[in-house]
């Protein structure tokens, strides 16, 4: 056993105080739809429903044996770890001190509060990322108190290897292929270290948001480099630097073994896991599964694991991840019309409808031409399909239209 594999042990038997391990089984219908043996290891289970509890707890029971009067634990986040730190500073009777961005939503803030209770404080400061984390560093300085890094930290990669312990117990035979979430690397550096020696066998896939592939640009730089823009939809995996001690790991990985998961199809698969499994995922939490559509082929007839990351999910995004899963589908388009103003044209358009086309939207963008007035169309179907014979049936008419679905600057202002 390396002193890795023994170290991410002895974690294992601290985060044994606060939770009893998540679930690692088999899923039905996963296994169904890709004709293959899927297991999940159920992260979003945890307590705070993140794996992020487990870097956080084990890294302030380092510190604190450390330097045992450590009475100040500091981080930026405006997410799952900001969760996990808040559950152990509770359980410490430390006091933490969470810096969010003022952009983060209430629920977050909420969430954060109710696991840290009174041992938690939270400030919000900066409309970024960055300018939140400076604000973090140099308050916790100025305080000499123990700064928490997400995943750029042994003891946090060490805390997160606890997943592996997990299901490497769980699992009666190895996995054919592992599929693992990749943000800043700490998970998945932390359970590539210790399943080197337990499977050596395994073939490893990391999934990264396909706004914010920092492990890939990272591999075709030959180092950490950070990234221009950042698609922050995926929110517990868009980041815009790979941790430069996960890297030391993660750089052996091939670069086609890293996969890019998109961001309008992250939805289709929680909107699937939710109708048909009753799982909730947050997008980063959907990544592995998402991206065995990427692999069907070569997994068919094979058993695979993904880490389901997280649930942390506001579902007053849910119309919000509903309407990108469409579009990706091709189930619903918007589309700018020049409909004649004159009588009955209204009329003559919605004859071309099929009885399976629903209007969604509809609003007049300009009525001021005499002739002709733009209009703005979203159509909802059951078959993406019917699209075609509809357009069809739009150009015969003589009905000039733009679709719009996909014109992401148009869509900004108009959608």
């Amino acid at each position: 056993m390396t002193d890795f594999n023994q170290r991410a042990e002895h974690a294992e038997t601290l985060v044994r105080q606060l939770f009893e391990p998540t679930p690692c089984a088999r899923n039905d219908h996963l296994s169904a739809k890709f004709g293959a043996d899927i297991w999940l290891k159920r992260e979003d289970l945890t307590p705070v429903r993140s794996y992020k509890i487990r870097g956080a707890w084990n890294a302030m029971h380092r510190a604190r044996a450390q330097s045992p009067d450590i009475n100040l634990f500091v981080c930026a986040s405006a997410g799952n770890h900001a969760q996990g730190m808040a559950y152990a500073c509770r359980e410490f009777g430390v006091r933490g001190v969470v810096f969010m961005p003022v952009t983060t939503p209430q629920q977050k803030i909420a969430k954060t509060r109710t696991f840290g209770g009174d041992m938690i404080e939270i400030r919000l400061t900066g409309d970024y990322f960055d300018d939140t984390l400076a604000s973090a560093q140099e308050y916790c300085a100025a305080e000499g108190g123990h700064f928490l890094a997400p995943f750029d930290d042994a003891d946090v990669i060490e805390g997160q290897a606890t997943t592996a312990v997990e299901f490497t117990r769980q699992m009666t035979m190895p996995p054919d292929v592992l599929l693992l979430p990749v943000g800043g690397g700490g998970l998945s550096s932390g359970v590539i270290q210790y399943i080197d020696s337990v499977w050596p066998q395994t073939e490893v896939f990391l999934v990264e948001p396909m706004g914010g592939m920092s492990l890939a640009a990272a591999l075709d730089a030959g180092s950490p480099v950070t990234l221009d823009s950042v698609d922050s939809f995926v929110d517990g995996a868009a980041v815009a630097r790979i941790g430069a001690m996960p890297f030391e790991t993660l750089s052996a990985v091939p670069r086609d073994h890293v996969l890019a998961a998109p961001e309008d199809r992250i939805c289709t698969t929680m909107v699937d896991m939710l109708n048909v499994e009753g799982i909730v995922l947050e997008p980063a939490g959907a990544l592995t599964v998402d991206a065995l559509k990427d692999i069907a082929e070569d997994i068919k007839g094979k058993r695979v694991l993904c880490v389901t990351s997280g649930g942390n999910f506001d579902f007053e995004r849910l119309p919000e991840v509903k309407e990108r899963a469409q579009r990706y589908l091709g189930l619903k388009k918007y589309f700018i019309l020049r409909l004649p103003q004159r009588p009955g044209a209204l009329r003559d358009f919605l004859d071309l409808l099929g009885p399976n086309d629903d209007i969604s939207r509809f609003e007049y963008l300009k009525k001021s031409a005499r002739n002709f007035g733009s209009v703005l169309i979203g159509i909802e179907t059951n078959d993406p399909a019917h699209f075609d014979v509809l357009f069809s049936k739009m150009e015969e008419a003589g009905f000039p239209y733009r679709d719009i679905t996909n014109d992401e600057s148009l869509a900004e202002f108009v959608l």
